[in-house]
């Protein structure tokens, strides 16, 4: 299928100098609200990319769960692919493509485990069944059948049916720490705007506009 004629021009919404403030994460949080009020589905997905030890990249889609000035949070199994490798490798990378809005967010830093309580605080606020489906799967695993999950389902509803559902020891929160945020927004002719936040040493933020 030849695709050399599939395009769409952006709109001339553009982006300024003056709209970046001191402080990316502020500009993230102006976005990812604006992205909630357009209804944007699922404006909390993102793309992690990852590199093995063998040095094979690997991008999945996961789902931002909080974020502030220490950086951007998501939960997963500590024995998946995606924690393996960055066990290994802790540099990555997260892609929030906001489409609709012709914008997108690109963020490259480490990630690195939070706490057990940090873990443990949100595994709460998770409804039981997502309680349960943590203890469930050995994310990443190669398996015979749907029929294994299904049982190993109902063996954990029965072994935690009489009271709370502890946090697994192989499950809780990664924090990518950005050492650089991009933003970029779509513009008419391919001329996008993008400006892109790098961090110092002193923890203050360097910002520069990129040609597109």
């Amino acid at each position: 299928m030849d695709l050399s004629d599939f395009r769409k021009e952006y709109s001339a919404r553009g982006l300024r100098r003056e709209d970046m403030t001191n402080d990316p994460t502020e500009v993230f949080e102006k976005w990812f609200q604006q992205a909630t009020e357009f209804h944007v589905h699922e404006p909390n997905a993102m793309t992690l990319a990852t590199v093995s030890p063998e040095g094979l990249p690997s991008q999945r889609t996961v789902l931002l769960k909080a974020f502030d000035h220490t950086g951007f949070t998501f939960f997963t199994n500590y024995q998946s692919h995606k924690a393996t490798h960055i066990a290994a490798n802790s540099a990555v990378c997260l892609l929030f493509p906001w489409v609709t809005l012709e914008r997108q967010v690109i963020i490259k830093g480490h990630a690195e485990k939070i706490s057990a309580a940090e873990s443990l605080s949100y595994f709460k606020t998770r409804p039981r069944d997502s309680q349960i489906g943590a203890w469930v799967s050995n994310q990443s695993e190669v398996i015979t059948s749907r029929e294994i999950l299904l049982m190993k389902l109902e063996e954990i509803k029965n072994r935690f049916k009489d009271g709370e559902i502890p946090l697994p020891s192989f499950w809780g929160g990664l924090r990518v720490v950005p050492s650089s945020i991009e933003f970029w927004q779509g513009g008419p002719a391919r001329i996008h705007d993008r400006f892109l936040y790098t961090r110092q040493p002193d923890g203050s933020w360097v910002i520069d506009r990129l040609a597109p």
